[in-house]
């Protein structure tokens, strides 16, 4: 998300940082760059012209002209009216009400509000040890139902079962009833969706609205269809006393223009962002952090945060411990730490929230790709487990019997080879740790080029970086 602002605004903002003065006509041409950049990024006009009047008339203040160093305050400026743009802070749920605390989701077909109400059950019962209850109120769509039911399996949520005949009031009061009497935390409704905003749709989402007086009503919109995504949004917040916005399929959306309208035309928070198909793909919105990834500068916080949730401790202990005794890193090892890289989202979505990265040539960040995660694994599994132990008896005719077992080339084991090797060296200059060692080096900051980090001898499959190319 944001790949083509961050690129923008990062040549634009990097020619001033290093600028000891800066002048009106400088600053005039900064402008209308920045201005550029956010309307090629689908973001509304009139939030666009808000955002670079509040830049420029603070650009001109004594602050800013009068620094030592402008282009430095001056990327502090256009950061900090980001962060204004999007919210200030992230907006949690309100679930201060006699359980259950009743959770509406609302939004068009297709915006994916089905897997939202997964997503948001799931991150609701592990990163807040709620129970839930979910029930589907979309009598339009049978397979609705059936694919609520699947996901609430998924999630290990509980399931109100409802059916197409029954009328979406009644489905809702009795979920209401049925949560009531088992002591569920949250019950989350998932309402039908249109193709688009009708008076049918609005009449009968406002009844549904009445019926259960929810804490939360949540819009539910896909961040692809940019500027639409906040119109509609307006035009759901007129009909509905909305709490707040899901952000759906932002990893597929590189504009990110959504996500910097909809605060300013609709008044409402983003709460969270959808940034995958799987049910933990599922994010609070953070606007400094966002703001940080926009300029970028990364979002580190959000990446310790997942490591800290997302990491196997013991397995890292357990880890740390071998490799303290001196007993050498395996190439189960190996595997069992891109096994924990996939657990967060991936490569690209660890890549994602690094500091520097806009400044990689895409040729590289293209190398690092998560379809080498998936193949690296399929080779170990195919593998003995003395081969995975001692790997220096892999020679050719083991090379091959483990290709054709993976559907891989004896290339490929070659160059997985040459990898392990690499963080095997990674491995005993760091004394342990593993995955939790390496993310909590990213707090010290990864410049590209920089030791451990990505485009220099600590790049990636350089010493000290990480081992994919």
């Amino acid at each position: 998300m944001f790949d083509n602002l961050t690129d923008r605004l990062g040549g634009v903002l990097d020619r001033l940082r290093g600028q000891g003065r800066l002048t009106e006509d400088n600053i005039k041409d900064t402008m209308r760059e920045v201005r550029m950049a956010l309307l090629e990024a689908d973001v509304a006009l009139p939030v666009v012209k808000g955002f670079v009047e509040q830049v420029r008339e603070k650009a001109l203040g004594e602050e800013v002209m009068k620094s030592l160093t402008p282009g430095q305050v001056l990327v502090k400026v256009v950061n900090d009216e980001l962060v204004k743009l999007m919210g200030e802070a992230n907006e949690s749920l309100n679930l201060a009400a006699q359980p259950p605390a009743v959770i509406m989701m609302a939004g068009l077909q297709g915006s994916g509000k089905t897997t939202s109400v997964a997503k948001l059950a799931r991150w609701l019962k592990e990163s807040q040890k709620k129970s839930v209850m979910v029930a589907s109120c979309d009598v339009y769509r049978p397979a609705a139902i059936d694919q609520l039911q699947t996901l609430a399996t998924e999630v290990e949520a509980e399931f109100f079962p409802s059916s197409t005949d029954q009328k979406p009031q009644d489905i809702a009061r009795s979920a209401l009833e049925q949560a009531r009497k088992k002591f569920q935390d949250v019950l989350i409704i998932d309402t039908a969706g249109r193709l688009h905003v009708d008076e049918e749709m609005m009449g009968e989402i406002k009844d549904l609205h009445a019926a259960i007086n929810p804490v939360e009503t949540l819009f539910v919109v896909d961040s692809m269809t940019g500027q639409d995504a906040a119109n509609t949004a307006k035009a759901f917040d007129e009909a509905l006393p909305l709490t707040g916005v899901i952000l759906t399929k932002t990893d597929g959306d590189a504009r990110g223009g959504a996500a910097l309208s909809i605060r300013q035309i609709t008044g409402k928070p983003i709460k969270f962002l959808g940034v995958g198909e799987k049910t933990t793909a599922l994010e609070p919105f953070h606007p400094d952090r966002v703001a940080s990834r926009i300029l970028g500068m990364g979002d580190v916080l959000s990446l310790v945060e997942e490591v800290s949730a997302k990491v196997d401790h013991k397995k890292a202990e357990k880890l740390a411990k071998k490799l303290q005794k001196g007993k050498g890193f395996d190439l189960d090892d190996f595997k069992e730490q891109m096994e924990q890289m996939s657990q967060m989202g991936g490569l690209s979505a660890l890549m994602d929230k690094m500091p520097g990265m806009s400044k990689i040539p895409d040729q590289v960040k293209n190398q690092v790709n998560d379809r080498e995660l998936i193949k690296l694994i399929a080779i170990i599994n195919s593998m003995t487990p003395q081969e995975k132990r001692f790997p220096a008896v892999i020679k050719g005719s083991r090379k091959r019997r483990i290709a054709n077992g993976s559907g891989t080339q004896v290339q490929d084991i070659n160059k997985m080879l040459k990898q392990f090797t690499q963080m095997q060296k990674m491995m005993k200059k760091m004394k342990g740790g593993g995955m939790a060692k390496m993310m909590r080096g990213l707090k010290g900051g990864l410049g590209p080029g920089g030791a451990g980090g990505f485009g220099g001898p600590g790049g990636p499959g350089g010493p000290g970086g990480f081992p994919f190319q």
